[in-house]
């Protein structure tokens, strides 16, 4: 093999593949291996936590990509998201993630949607996909629900993970149980700002990170939050071993559970929520948070 491999990659795309995952082997078997290569995996948002699962999966042996994301990196995404470096600023997101997966493994396929995802392309962007990963913006909800309602529609499993603080959270929604809809309780006609404020409660219901995250260093009007790049990376490997347990037909643990980790404070949740956010518990966090918000301006 040459220094800089390049013997490696000219192999035939079996070959190399069998190479360069062959320390997958162990931990999956072959077949399983074998199985994750014929897979692809849907990305809609390509910054904090989407950046991560397209690295994070192609690592892990994902074969097949659909990625979407219309925006462009910049200085501000430098403390978070995977393909943030001096060089790619200005640089298109998808452009500059596709060249990273096929860095990777160059016989991946690919298939960019430099545009973002909207009702004209989101069929295209969802043909056979195995599972869809939630990596958009968080201010970015009718495009989230146009996502989640295109892949329950046609039986896809779709993950959302926020990065909270230093942690992470992990909802799973199987196409044949509760909708993200039902359980975020946002209805249709609903103004925007209540819509992300019940996204935001329903993601966290057990809110370990309360010791050091205030929930009004969350900005509704202005759309701005804090995240660290130690929580988009647990993001990541929360989401991506989840979607190793879906292709591979394991055993999961879908809305109205959900998992929630913070290695700041050393705590680990597996939480079940009956109604989401109607349940009474919820409701009652909801109206002590929105009267924190309020008096704060920040809704």
């Amino acid at each position: 093999m040459s220094i800089d491999g390049s013997e490696d990659t000219r192999k035939t795309p079996g070959d190399f593949y069998s190479k360069a995952f062959s320390r997958n082997i162990g931990l999956l078997s072959k077949k399983e291996q074998d199985t994750l290569k014929k897979s692809k995996i849907a990305i809609a948002g390509l910054g904090g936590v989407g950046g991560n699962y397209c690295l994070s999966m192609v690592r892990t042996g994902l074969g097949n990509f659909s990625i979407a994301d219309f925006d462009s990196f910049e200085v501000a995404n430098i403390n978070r998201q995977a393909g943030a470096e001096v060089d790619t600023f200005g640089r298109a997101k998808c452009e500059v993630m596709a060249e990273k997966i096929l860095a990777v493994n160059p016989h991946a396929e690919v298939e960019k949607f430099s545009k973002g995802i909207n009702e004209d392309n989101m069929d295209e962007f969802l043909q056979e996909v195995d599972v869809v990963l939630d990596g958009l913006d968080f201010f970015a909800i009718k495009e989230r629900l146009l996502l989640f309602r295109k892949a329950r529609e046609k039986g896809i499993f779709a993950i959302t993970s926020p990065p909270v603080g230093f942690g992470a959270a992990l909802l799973v929604f199987d196409p044949k149980g509760m909708s993200f809809e039902d359980y975020f309780d946002i209805q249709a006609g609903m103004e925007e700002k209540e819509m992300l404020f019940r996204f935001g409660i329903g993601l966290t219901p057990s809110f370990i990170q309360r010791a050091y995250f205030r929930p009004d260093s969350i900005d509704l009007s202005g759309k701005k939050t804090p995240s660290l790049s130690i929580g988009t990376q647990m993001c990541s490997a929360l989401v991506s071993c989840e979607v190793v347990k879906i292709v591979l037909d394991k055993k999961i643990r879908a809305v109205p559970c959900s998992t929630h980790f913070d290695p700041y404070v050393q705590k680990y949740r597996k939480i079940y929520l009956p109604w989401g956010n109607r349940n009474p518990k919820q409701l009652f966090k909801r109206w002590v948070i929105k009267k924190i918000l309020k008096n704060s301006g920040k809704i």
